[in-house]
């Protein structure tokens, strides 16, 4: 999910107007105080927690010095706002472990142009459709009964009219979750907190702390906001028609055989175990529904006739 949250990391390193998902894009706001009102914070406190909660000395030597490089004098931090959402844990997990399904997903339901293909393990090559192109990789991942912390770095640019110069740089996120409890329907809650270091090169150094600053802090946490919903949907619908969830698996024509078959297992262990009758109708109904929250109103009328 920062792959899901992967898409999102050179997104908010970049500042695209449009979000990850394909909302309306955000206003801009003539002040700094306006565009950072989320919640979040780029103060020096937050900044150190960031740093010191790295796990640095867990980490491959050349990722620790790449790590290390960009956290000595970054460009832009920002801790984003926590997100709370509720989703099935297992499939969060899976989601968080091959953020490639979920892009694969937004694809399949046309809600989004990002693309993120694995090039080996643990890395991608990602493109939002927008001007921003670049890689990704996990630089430590580690899971327990308390939740799970994850390192991920991405380096690229962006061509386009946010910019009069191509920019490029590294983007380095430390992303933290944990359950909360659960909800009503017993469906697990989740909080999720990233700490973004932004490195930009050259003359993006002053382009982004002039002028793209404010959008790229109000971007990345609209964008996190929009993954953590998606993935709440997208575990509600499990729950209520999970054949209808486990036929996207058909259609993610990006995703190996033995990941989209996990990936099916998933949504179906999801709804009360799998024992949920199935609805041919509500399957075939079920894209236009998930897709619902992101889809321009005369594309989804469009989606629902099919």
């Amino acid at each position: 999910m920062w792959g899901l949250s992967a898409a999102l990391g050179l997104l908010a390193a970049w500042g695209t107007v449009d979000t990850v998902l394909a909302v309306e894009p955000v206003a801009g706001a003539s002040s700094l105080a306006t565009m950072f009102g989320d919640g979040g914070s780029s103060g020096r406190d937050a900044r150190k927690s960031a740093s010191k909660a790295m796990p640095l000395e867990r980490m491959a030597e050349a990722d620790r010095r790449a790590a290390e490089k960009i956290l000595r004098n970054p460009t832009l931090y920002r801790r984003l706002p926590v997100e709370s959402f509720t989703c099935d844990r297992a499939l969060l997990d899976f989601s968080l472990t091959h953020p490639e399904i979920v892009v694969d997903i937004w694809r399949v339901l046309g809600i989004s142009k990002v693309a993120l293909d694995v090039t080996a393990p643990g890395q991608w090559r990602m493109s939002d459709g927008w001007g921003t192109e670049g890689t990704l990789r996990l630089l430590h991942h580690d899971r327990t009964a308390e939740g799970g912390t994850m390192v991920l770095l991405g380096q690229g640019g962006y061509t386009g009219p946010l910019s009069p110069q191509p920019l490029s740089g590294s983007c380095l996120l430390l992303v933290r979750y944990r359950p909360t409890g659960t909800a009503a329907d017993g469906t697990a809650k989740h909080a999720m907190q990233v700490d973004a270091f932004l490195d930009a090169d050259g003359v993006g150094l002053e382009i982004v702390t002039r002028t793209l600053q404010p959008l790229i802090v109000r971007s990345s946490a609209s964008n996190l906001h929009e993954i953590c919903q998606f993935m709440a949907s997208l575990s509600s619908a499990a729950a209520e028609n999970p054949e209808g969830v486990a036929r996207l698996a058909g259609r993610m024509a990006k995703i190996p055989p033995a990941d989209r078959q996990t990936f099916a297992s998933l949504a179906r262990n999801a709804g009360s175990g799998g024992g949920i009758a199935l609805d041919p109708i509500a399957a075939e109904k079920l894209p236009a529904k998930l897709a619902s929250r992101w889809l321009p109103a005369r594309q989804l009328e469009r989606e629902q006739i099919r």
